[in-house]
């Protein structure tokens, strides 16, 4: 008992105060119409692209003035930021510095940011010591979205329910004051066979003859983020391992394009090869198969309970990626039909969720494909985005050209 609480008591000092650390993305200067296009990625969830070459360096060689997050693969920076904050319930005015305007990601002003490099050297310790490595806790953990951690009960506390066997709580009675009730375990029913359920979504989907008979398929829609901000979006999708996608907004129009083992994205700075973390990231929600051929994807599958997704009735997998990763996925106990897909990056200073909410199930030449999909990711400033499909063409002519590398252009503002 006392090396729980010790545990308990060191993880809430690890978490006080960690914030958008010690990373600097560029050096301080005005916004430009190229800055403000990073308000699209924020959209669609995603990190900022990476430039750091054919083979993803860590973020020490790409970014500025880092302390305390050596190792980590670049790619990761700006999902790392945006969990502190979501996790602190702060922006990045907490520990950065912003003067008019311009920010200065590297500098040391604010004491904020350096105690937040202490705390979180005491986050990866007690990982280390305590859980072999393995990123158990980190600044949620305490936090829970408010910037000091409540270690407190908060009085007066809720009345409890009677616990199984009437009022006297069965033998023994009594029990410890203000403590929570815990009735006794219920048996659990023998659970379905996770390959079960996966077949009965591919039957409820329109089976897998009329699945193996896709070769390509085009997507027309918009994209609103929870900010408000509006985006075209088109995709065209050949074979298993290439896809093409397009986003328009105010701020210009980006492309981007995964062909095989290699990928690329086309925006006012330019266009650069995806690589690392982003490019895996971008193939695997982006190819043609995601949703239709779950099997292929992983290495096991179990089923560990049910859950609500909003008012349906889920039953949900976990599944292991051949790279060890894990997703969950609820299927509608009812109908079959896959409701959320939930994919998890695991950082040195934690584990950084993501789902896909699948609604407006209609059919498309036999098969069914959602048409409304809501994406919920970390990220304070638009934590949802809605992508509504008005289009959806099975088979069509795709111009392979398109999911070539373009030519370099100079950047819209140099």
């Amino acid at each position: 008992m006392k090396l729980v609480v010790l545990r308990f008591v060191v993880v809430a000092l690890a978490c006080a105060c960690a914030l958008v650390v010690i990373s600097n993305r560029r050096t301080p200067q005005a916004s430009t119409k190229a800055d403000d296009f990073a308000a699209l990625y924020s959209a669609l969830g995603m990190p900022l692209p990476s430039q750091a070459g054919a083979q993803e360096k860590p973020v020490e060689q790409v970014e500025k003035n880092i302390k305390v997050l050596n190792g980590m693969p670049a790619s990761q920076i700006i999902p790392v930021m945006n969990y502190f904050a979501a996790s602190m319930g702060r922006r990045c005015n907490f520990c950065h510095v912003n003067n008019n305007g311009q920010w200065d990601y590297a500098a040391d002003t604010k004491p904020e940011k350096n105690t937040a490099r202490e705390m979180v050297k005491l986050v990866l310790e007690v990982n280390k010591n305590t859980f072999k490595g393995e990123p158990q806790v980190g600044c949620y953990t305490c936090h829970r979205g408010r910037n000091n951690p409540q270690g407190v009960p908060t009085l007066p506390l809720a009345l409890p329910s009677p616990p199984p066997g009437g009022p006297g709580g069965g033998a023994g009675g009594g029990g410890t004051p203000g403590a929570q009730p815990q009735g006794s375990p219920t048996p659990r029913p023998t659970p379905i066979p996770a390959d079960d359920i996966v077949n009965k979504y591919i039957a409820a989907i329109g089976g897998q003859a009329a699945i193996d008979k896709i070769k390509s398929r085009t997507m027309k829609g918009t994209i609103v983020g929870a900010n408000g901000q509006t985006l075209t979006y088109e995709s065209d999708q050949s074979g298993p391992d290439k896809a093409y996608e397009m986003f328009k907004t105010g701020q210009g129009t980006m492309e981007r394009a995964i062909n095989g083992n290699t990928g690329w994205e086309k925006n006012p700075q330019g266009v650069h090869e995806l690589t690392g973390g982003q490019f895996a990231q971008i193939k695997q929600q982006s190819t043609l198969f995601r949703n239709l051929r779950l099997k292929e994807q992983y290495t096991r599958m179990r089923v560990v309970g049910r859950d609500k997704v909003g008012d349906r009735d889920a039953i949900i997998i976990i599944a292991a990626t051949p790279d060890n990763q894990q997703e969950r996925l609820y299927f509608d106990a009812e109908n079959g039909l896959l409701l959320r897909r939930m994919t998890f990056l695991r950082t040195m200073v934690g584990v950084i969720p993501q789902q896909a909410d699948f609604l407006d199930y209609r059919d498309v030449d036999g098969v069914k494909f959602p048409f409304t999909v809501v994406t919920a990711a970390i990220n304070v400033g638009s934590p949802t985005s809605t992508t509504k499909l008005d289009e959806i063409k099975l088979n069509p002519a795709v111009d392979d050209s398109k999911f070539k590398m373009p030519a370099a252009t100079p950047p819209a503002n140099p």
